[in-house]
């Protein structure tokens, strides 16, 4: 399968993709969808680890922040095996809210004490991947994350 990216045409390796409701009970099958992923797309232990970290930074603040706790409501998570790329599409009908945004300005070597709380998580999210762009359209919190895996 091919994908215009805009400057180029992609060849699609391994795709997957699930709808899960935002409660934090269905994070163990968000990792068995991060497993999968992994295991078509033949990714080490590191980066599985560090795909994990991302989306459940993304999950948790769904449920926490954007529904104020558990619901029915829907989380679609959308991995894409592009080129020597992971592309990773999470969205989300919480109200309005760029997590990428509080990440950029976060000071990483500040004191623990002295660090305003929140936005490490989104920072750490930012940092990991090799773009991250937010959007909102059609009711939902749309987030494009392309990650590099470690090279072999």
């Amino acid at each position: 399968m091919a994908v215009d990216t805009g400057d180029y045409v992609e060849d699609i390796l391994n795709r997957v993709s699930r709808i899960f409701p935002a409660s934090r009970p269905a994070f163990e099958k968000i990792q068995a969808l991060i497993e999968e992923f992994c295991g078509m797309a033949n990714l080490s232990r590191e980066d599985r680890h560090k795909l994990t970290l991302i989306v459940e930074e993304l999950f948790i603040n769904t449920v926490t922040h954007g529904h104020k706790g558990d619901c029915d409501a829907p989380v679609s998570i959308t991995f894409e095996e592009v080129g020597t790329q992971v592309a990773l599409l999470y969205e989300d009908t919480a109200p309005p809210f760029n997590p990428l945004s509080s990440g950029t300005d976060t000071d990483a070597e500040a004191l623990v004490h002295a660090r305003r709380v929140g936005g490490l998580g989104a920072f750490l999210t930012v940092q990991l991947t090799r773009r991250a762009e937010y959007s909102f359209s059609d009711g939902r919190n749309r987030i494009r994350l392309l990650y590099s895996p470690a090279q072999a």
